[in-house]
């Protein structure tokens, strides 16, 4: 991606625009990077698919009316509302949806505000969800969102039209813009947990739902919620990482900033950065395993890498 300079949708320039934060017109030029993800190739496949990568669920099937039970009739089906209220027993009928939902939940807090190589993990998760809401409005889907930081969350119900795409666009420079306030290891856990609740609760049967973090909070709490999450959705995981948070650098006194604050970081001790690195490998571990586990698509990208060709390729590999 270049660096250079971009600019609102008005000609004036945005500092640090693609580094530190990003502007709404450089999220909608990333519709023709959109539109190439291979979204619903991933779906198509994954009907004839045993592999668990793409084991997608399909779309979702949406409520059409009750009638009277009849012989062979699926258990799970029985409306019991209306059993209950007639005394006779009613099955429930479903039709599928014409488009699917798609919901991005993106992870605005604090620690996304960083970066020592390339840009801050917070614009990435701008232009990785960018790229995805582009490539649903491209293939007619129902777009949503939640975005959320330890100030609470923000949610767009899904639509099929432009302004919701529009809107969300809008949003994600406006988090990208933000300044991140202060914030404890246990306010931060707190929000990604209450955030994936709420997606849980509010996402339908059958929705493709993309999470993008860090993920850097990972406990058993949020593994309950992804195979919850999972169980009944499809779930991209974009997990964006900077190279320090892998593994340290050659032993020195380091400043590192996020725009705002600056840091001293002294790599010399050996035991130290180790026990970093095997932290990083732990996490990362993990939660591979829970995709695995779940059939769950991880994408993982550094901040210095390229997200749009790391995006288009990883899926493109997925449905060969």
């Amino acid at each position: 991606m270049s660096n250079s300079r971009l600019s609102y949708t008005d000609g004036s320039p945005l500092p640090g625009d693609g580094l530190v934060q990003i502007s709404r017109a450089s999220l909608i030029r990333l519709k023709r990077w959109g539109g190439d993800l291979p979204l619903r190739a991933i779906r198509v496949r994954s009907r004839s698919s045993g592999a668990y990568l793409t084991r997608l669920k399909g779309r979702g099937m949406e409520f059409d009316e009750a009638r009277p039970y009849q012989a062979g009739d699926e258990i799970r089906n029985i409306d019991w509302r209306i059993t209950a209220r007639t005394g006779q027993p009613y099955s429930k009928l479903f039709r599928e949806e014409k488009e699917r939902v798609v919901t991005l939940w993106v992870d605005y807090r604090a620690p996304m505000y960083f970066a020592t190589q390339g840009r801050f993990k917070s614009v990435l998760a701008s232009e990785a969800a960018a790229m995805i809401a582009w490539s649903a409005h491209k293939l007619g889907d129902r777009l949503g969102g939640l975005l959320f930081s330890e100030q609470g969350h923000l949610e767009l119900r899904p639509r099929n039209d432009v302004r919701t795409t529009l809107r969300l666009i809008a949003l994600l420079a406006e988090y990208s813009q933000k300044t991140p306030p202060a914030s404890l290891p246990e306010q931060r856990r707190e929000a990604a947990g209450s955030a994936l609740l709420r997606i849980n609760r509010v996402t339908r049967p059958g929705s493709l739902v993309c999470l993008i973090s860090d993920f850097r909070d990972l406990d058993t709490r949020t593994e309950n919620h992804l195979t919850s999450l999972a169980r009944h959705n499809d779930l991209i995981l974009v997990r964006l990482f900077d190279p320090l948070e892998a593994e340290l650098p050659r032993a020195g006194w380091y400043t590192v900033s996020d725009g705002r604050r600056f840091v001293a970081i002294d790599s010399a001790d050996r035991a130290r950065r180790l026990a970093h690195r095997e932290h990083y490998l732990a996490q990362q571990a993990r939660l591979e395993q829970i995709c695995r586990r779940h059939g769950i698509h991880l994408f993982q990208c550094a901040t210095n890498d390229d997200l749009p060709g790391i995006l288009k390729n990883s899926l493109g590999r997925q449905v060969h």
